[in-house]
């Protein structure tokens, strides 16, 4: 892949505080267990979030990191980090996933400070959206710093960006919007000239192996992946692959309910020019 070099470029946008282009959310069965896991394994502490007792917030050196939210094993929920785009109208943003053969399965419902959407792009992954209604209170991640970042692994990546590029205004030359580039074989998305996330062509939809099939993939940056990953081994997690990229390593793990999320040594998602 061709990318930036991450001594000099700007490094991955933040995706907490109030001008975030994205938030990330881990539904569960099981609060308190996840808590449990995801301190000993990434170090994050939790607080009460506003959207009642079964939603806590993840925080990193005090700045919020994502959000986790139990949900009752009466319903068939999956178990998954997702991503939540931040947009103006979250009815108009509906209404073109719809209009572009994706699916809406839930919302928009009123949650606390905004309204937010469940939904599916037209090759099955899975990803969220986000309309803030309310002045966010949380201060923003520091500048130069990112607690997380994303890829999409899906069948066509620039198939995908044309999708997503339709739903949330990408390279719309609108003011804030996200920019698009095709690097290599891959797309980056950049907001304010910060790598946000790659999309890579190559998924199977009918794949039997969920890292294979379209999907949103949560990636976490860590000082140390055979750490990280001893630690949730110890945690109750489970090695689902490591791997060599350019750059460093990176590794996917299941945490012990189920849901898959990516450790990395890389500080942003574009890695050195090769």
């Amino acid at each position: 892949m061709t990318g930036s070099d991450p001594r000099t470029a700007p490094s991955a946008a933040p995706l907490t505080g109030p001008a975030a282009p994205c938030w990330v959310t881990l539904m569960t069965r099981d609060l308190q267990a996840a808590q449990r896991f995801y301190t000993g394994v990434l170090g994050w502490s939790f607080r009460p979030g506003h959207l009642g007792a079964e939603f806590s917030v993840a925080r990193r050196n005090d700045i919020p990191v994502a959000g986790i939210f139990a949900v009752s094993t009466a319903y068939q929920v999956a178990v998954a980090w997702t991503p939540y785009f931040a947009v103006a109208d979250a009815d108009v943003a509906a209404a073109r996933v719809r209009e572009r053969s994706g699916t809406v399965a839930v919302g928009p419902l009123t949650l606390g400070k905004g309204r937010g959407v469940l939904a599916s792009d037209r090759d099955g992954a899975a990803f969220g959206l986000w309309e803030r209604t309310e002045p966010a209170t949380s201060p923003p991640a520091p500048d130069g710093h990112a607690h997380a970042w994303l890829r999409l692994r899906t069948r066509n990546a620039f198939d995908a960006a044309i999708f997503y590029g339709e739903v949330l205004d990408w390279a719309s030359g609108r003011p804030g919007c996200c920019d698009v580039a095709y690097e290599g074989d891959e797309v980056i998305v950049r907001c304010e000239r910060r790598p946000l996330a790659r999309i890579s062509s190559g998924a199977v939809e009918a794949a039997v192996d969920p890292l294979v099939r379209p999907h949103w993939q949560v990636q976490f940056p860590v000082d140390d992946v055979p750490v990280t990953v001893a630690a949730a081994e110890r945690q109750g997690g489970a090695l689902v692959e490591e791997r060599s990229v350019l750059g460093g390593r990176e590794a996917t793990l299941r945490d012990p309910d189920g849901a898959l999320f990516t450790v990395t040594d890389l500080r942003g998602p574009v890695g050195p020019e090769s």
